[in-house]
């Protein structure tokens, strides 16, 4: 009897989920969700902000289950069906709305090739969780992606800059943004590496006062002007995989060509072996 209680009660526990990760990750697609909504509305800024909102909710369900110990299988896949709510179908939707709809059928395909090759980035990364490190991404993160495309919508409508004189982007501008999607969809299936900040020694070591000072002070530029700041930040972040690929490229060969035991001579000099004794 006590055996069969036991089988039971591992059943249910089982068939149980842990409401509180689940829940902010319900807000993750929630956020998403109601992207789409003001993007249906004409109102492509609550858009943007929505998506960001939701890349929030994203990053912090992971923590609280890891900080809880609630982290499950069906957390993992609820998550990934939220991020491709959130991060692939709400903007494709919202660039598509905003920017993308005078190019015709070559605009919604390229709308269409972002939440494809979103879809593959988090399948690719399910597959690869516990087999890959975590300290880095292989391609760039959709979350990542989504929020390079929603902080252009925001620059773009930004006061002080007026790079828009009506609701939607006209051409040079809305070239630029079709070219920047087709770009962002290739990276998020490509194999380049991206830092993930979940090295531990990241919030744990010690760190310099001046290296607090930095961060103190982009958090303030971020608050002081968003759209701007937040622009630079995502544009930073995504050129990053490729312009490190291209530097260990470029260095890799360098050390290669240093002969053995080159840094060791001086005056080009070779060592004599010592005079073992007799």
């Amino acid at each position: 009897m006590r055996r069969r209680k036991r089988i039971k009660d591992s059943e249910h526990k089982n068939r149980g989920v842990y409401v509180i990760p689940n829940l902010v990750t319900s807000l993750n697609m929630f956020c998403g969700f109601f992207g789409i909504i003001m993007a249906l509305r004409g109102q492509f800024t609550h858009a943007a902000w929505a998506v960001i909102a939701a890349g929030v909710f994203d990053n912090l369900d992971g923590k609280i289950a890891r900080a809880t110990n609630t982290t499950s299988k069906f957390g993992v896949e609820y998550d990934s069906l939220s991020d491709l709510v959130s991060f692939g179908m709400a903007p494709a939707l919202i660039m598509y709305m905003w920017a993308l709809q005078d190019f015709g059928r070559l605009g919604w395909l390229v709308a269409f090739l972002f939440l494809a090759c979103g879809a593959l980035r988090l399948a690719r990364f399910n597959t690869q969780v516990g087999v890959v490190s975590s300290d880095h991404f292989v391609g760039l993160p959709i979350p990542a992606g989504a929020g390079m495309a929603m902080v252009t919508i925001l620059l773009c409508y930004n006061d002080d800059l007026k790079l828009l004189t009506t609701a939607h982007p006209a051409p040079p501008y809305s070239i630029l943004i079709l070219i920047m999607m087709f770009l962002l969809a290739f990276l998020m299936v490509s194999t380049i590496s991206y830092e993930s900040f979940k090295n531990k020694e990241l919030a744990t070591k010690k760190k310099s006062l001046s290296t607090f000072t930095t961060a103190l002070l982009v958090i303030i530029l971020i608050v002081y002007k968003p759209d701007i700041m937040l622009f630079i930040v995502g544009v930073t972040y995504v050129l990053s995989g490729p312009a490190v690929m291209v530097w260990k490229h470029v260095a890799a060969p360098k050390k290669a060509a240093v002969p053995p035991g080159a840094a060791n001579n001086k005056g080009g000099e070779t060592e004599k072996p010592a005079d073992t004794p007799a």
